[in-house]
């Protein structure tokens, strides 16, 4: 059964209910694991360690993030099945690689030390927690994959259940090394990468199944957005040429988190915005999360004719409007209060800091929204280009509005890091814009030419 045909909100809501409730899940790790290091002993220098740790493993990781939105696009016969393995396995090894490298002794010393001036007692913490954080590149890229196919075939569900996996192993393995008196850094690293491993594993197991349809050729491969030309087997050129737009939009998107760590090192307050940014990130990441999902919800929905284009579109203005009024009530509250000293864990000066820069970054989840849509459709057009220079747009007015806030109107480090997000966000969003809309209406023409033939 084609389950894009006759589509409905309900529908819409049942198909990405669980990979909402999957990135809200995700989205509460870090918050978690920020109260736990932040009970445990020298919280202030772990807070900012595992900060660091944690955006150099994002950004390394970065590459393998899109294998989901590729692989439920590309994924429907045993041939793309087969390719789009062996590409994965080849990128996993490159990221791992790549953070083995990092973790050369003196290499890290001139990145973090030398660069970043991060304090050698930071600095050492951080090493060792990325040392912890060396499986976790890799367990991505393949739980991504097998998500991917997941979400191809409707299986939205199983992809729940895996992050079910992952929570359930955060919260057991963070009790337990909390527990043992382990440095904070090392637990939330440590927790980390085990939670994903197990989550990798269960999504192997769950997609199995699928896998040996499309192997044998049972797998309905009409199910969701085909883009491979009719009749023809995928590439490896073909993949490339789609997917490397995607992973440098990943590599740029976060990659803005060593310049942010690397501008707040030489701001006012610098310890202090170090070890309050992953707090504020983490509440404001479980709103953003929302959008996130939703990207895979458009390439998988929008249908093969773009017939449910209007109603995605739709979806996504209610989402985004959602997102901002629940972010605005914990923002705007003592719920604030209530997150950052009771749940977080931090003290009472830490808290007073991070009031002001959530309500900056009110607008974010919204601005997710619609940037996961904007990049969806372009995805859906085989245009990927674009989100990649977009992207890379963000990432530059990222990088001028920090030097401008810190080097010239000296702020606080936390302070302009969130003016920073909002404003490449907006920017990001207005360049895909014009983009977005020439697809659309190029899809519009194509619809009104079929409909009088």
């Amino acid at each position: 059964m084609n389950f894009t045909e006759n589509l409905t909100y309900k529908k819409i809501f049942l198909f990405w209910g669980p990979l909402a409730l999957t990135w809200l899940m995700m989205s509460i790790e870090q918050p978690f694991l920020v109260a736990v290091i932040a009970r445990l002993g020298d919280a202030k220098n772990n807070l900012a360690a595992f900060g660091i740790a944690f955006s150099f493993a994002l950004i390394i990781e970065a590459p393998v993030i899109m294998l989901m939105s590729a692989s439920t696009a590309l994924v429907g016969d045993s041939n793309s099945l087969k390719k789009m393995k062996r590409f994965t396995d080849l990128l996993n090894a490159s990221v791992t690689i790549v953070q083995l490298l990092i973790l050369i002794p003196p290499v890290f010393s001139f990145i973090i030390q030398d660069l970043m001036e991060v304090p050698e007692d930071v600095a050492r913490i951080t090493y060792y927690s990325l040392i912890l954080l060396l499986p976790w590149p890799a367990a991505i890229g393949y739980r991504r994959f097998y998500q991917g196919i997941l979400i191809r075939n409707n299986l939205t569900r199983r992809v729940t259940y895996g992050t079910l996996v992952r929570l359930s192993a955060i919260v057991i393995t963070g009790f337990f090394l909390y527990k043992t008196g382990m440095k904070g850094a090392y637990v939330g690293s440590l927790t980390l990468s085990v939670a994903v491993m197990l989550e990798a594993v269960a999504s192997w197991v769950m997609a199995r199944k699928t896998v040996a349809s499309l192997q044998a050729g049972q797998a309905n491969a009409g199910n969701a957005f085909d883009m491979n030309n009719p009749g023809e087997p995928l590439r490896y050129r073909f993949i490339a040429r789609f997917y490397f737009p995607l992973a440098l939009t990943s590599l740029l998107s976060l990659g803005v988190n060593p310049f942010v760590t690397f501008f707040m090192g030489r701001s006012q307050l610098p310890i202090e915005s170090l070890a309050v940014l992953p707090a504020i990130n983490g509440l404001v990441f479980i709103f953003r999360s929302m959008g996130l999902s939703f990207q895979e919800v458009n390439i998988a929905l929008i249908g093969a004719r773009k017939q449910n284009y209007r109603k995605l579109r739709n979806f996504a203005i209610f989402l985004g409007t959602a997102v901002t009024v629940l972010l605005a009530v914990i923002a705007f509250t003592p719920l604030a209060r209530l997150w950052f000293e009771n749940i977080s864990g931090l003290t009472y000066d830490l808290s007073e800091m991070a009031y002001l820069p959530v309500r900056l970054m009110l607008l974010l989840p919204a601005l997710s929204v619609l940037l996961s849509f904007q990049r969806s459709t372009l995805v859906v057009a085989g245009r990927t280009r674009p989100i990649s220079v977009a992207t890379a747009v963000e990432l530059i007015v990222i990088v001028a509005v920090l030097l401008a806030s810190i080097v010239w109107f000296d702020m606080v480090g936390v302070i302009a890091a969130t003016i920073a997000y909002v404003i490449g966000k907006t920017v990001s969003n207005i360049y895909l814009g014009p983009i977005n809309f020439g697809v659309v209406r190029k899809w519009q023409r194509a619809d009104r030419k079929e409909i009088v033939r």
